[in-house]
């Protein structure tokens, strides 16, 4: 059997399910049963394994995985000596960028950070918290929470910072943000001693490449549609794209066919705007990758 040329660190938890899609979309199969924390990837040079996000930038650093996918927070808490292949914008729920804030409760007296001196304050990310209040010379007493932080205020600590993409949560709390300390994503991280070798960081490349481009087709989707070659130039100024449209001739001279790729957001206006200029044989498909 054939020795994998990479170890691959894959997210269990929230980010799982999300991160099997994205990499079904970029070509890459990933199977495991409920209780195995060793996936089967359609790949022969690829081996996994499913660990906390928390813990993946530091096997990384390692050398146990040679690459893998965890949020840029982690790396930061961590202290991670790593190399940072590519940013990949996705969640359990969005594809928008989290957020590390410092919340209290609505009806609390604080304002900024340096009115939590001598206070309380529980977070998942104890480091980033505490150099957070270090560089403002605030000495707040900060404390590690397993979870379930923002129930926390005000009966056992005065302040949390907890991870937010909306707010929604905190406000459902009836919580306020007082200040974001970092804004976080999910990144493609490799390991230094791994991203020196030609072979691996050729294959390490070639994941960031089709993870992004399945990423960047998420929200796209193609057309295609026949035109007049008369009404061309009218249907070009309607046409947004990702780059020129592609037009090709048919076997009526009359008559051009148009490939472009759009913002699904924007279909249900365009059709029907094409259809008055006279497009025939409109035809939307979905994408799965889309590579610059």
């Amino acid at each position: 059997m054939k020795t994998p040329l990479l170890m691959l660190g894959l997210p269990k938890g929230s980010l799982e399910e999300s991160t099997i899609k994205l990499f079904a979309k970029a070509g890459f199969k990933i199977t495991k049963s409920s209780r195995s924390y060793r996936p089967a990837i359609n790949d022969d040079e690829l081996d996994g394994r499913f660990v906390r996000a928390q813990e993946i930038s530091r096997y990384v650093e390692h050398g146990y995985f040679d690459c893998g996918l965890t949020g840029y927070d982690w790396v930061v808490e961590n202290n991670a000596d790593v190399v940072e292949v590519c940013d990949l914008v996705y969640s359990r729920a969005s594809r928008k960028k989290s957020r590390w804030v410092l919340a209290v409760p609505e009806a609390s007296s604080v304002q900024k950070a340096e009115d939590l001196e001598g206070k309380y304050v529980a977070t998942e990310v104890v480091n980033i918290v505490e150099k957070y209040f270090a560089e403002k010379g605030v000495k707040a007493n900060v404390e590690f929470s397993w979870g379930a932080t923002e129930v926390k205020v005000p009966d056992l600590v005065d302040a949390i910072v907890d991870l937010t993409e909306t707010g929604s949560s905190l406000r459902a709390n009836k919580l306020r943000i007082v200040d974001t300390l970092l804004e976080t994503n999910t990144k493609l991280i490799a390991n230094k001693a791994s991203w020196e070798n030609p072979e691996k960081r050729k294959k390490i490349e070639q994941i960031s490449l089709l993870l992004q481009a399945a990423l960047e087709a998420g929200d796209k989707v193609g057309l295609k549609l026949n035109i007049r070659r008369a009404n061309l130039d009218e249907i070009l100024e309607k046409l947004p794209s990702l780059r020129n449209p592609t037009i090709s001739n048919l076997g009526d001279e009359c008559w051009v066919a148009v490939e472009t790729i759009i913002e699904e957001s924007v279909v249900r206006e365009i059709i029907p705007a094409l259809k008055d200029l006279g497009a025939e044989g409109i035809i939307e498909y979905p994408l799965n990758k889309v590579v610059y």
